[in-house]
């Protein structure tokens, strides 16, 4: 089973043909405009989390110039939906993200009957 579905709606996810040789996991707390410390003895500090946003880092390892063509395309639009295994809830879930910078080092590999191939492609994706 792939490790991640992408598409533009929670209904139209299609697999990512080669899984990721790293995804890091994130939640990141948000917090309130108005959160920080006061000038208090202890410079007591108020997080005043509003909510919780997913974030994950992703690195694909020697994809083929097709391979990521592919991952670039489904990553593309501005909003997209992954379903992915969320270790927090220990289970599948779909949520939406938006993409961060993309990169994909330029060093090529000739590998003749294999094709070319890139150093590396990542990039992380935050969730809505």
């Amino acid at each position: 089973m792939p490790m991640l579905y992408v598409g533009s709606s929670a209904s139209s996810l299609t697999p990512i043909s080669l899984d990721p040789a790293q995804l890091t996991w994130g939640l990141q707390d948000i917090s309130a405009a108005d959160a920080g410390r006061v000038q208090d003895a202890g410079n007591t500090m108020y997080k005043m989390r509003t909510s919780q946003k997913r974030k994950m880092s992703i690195t694909w390892n020697f994809p083929t110039a097709a391979q990521a063509s592919e991952i670039l395309k489904a990553f593309n639009p501005e909003y997209v939906y992954v379903r992915y295994h969320d270790p927090m809830e220990n289970s599948w879930n779909v949520r939406q993200f938006y993409v961060g910078d993309r990169s994909a080092p330029f060093k090529w590999f000739n590998l003749k009957a294999r094709g070319t191939r890139h150093a590396t492609l990542s990039f992380d994706i935050i969730e809505r």
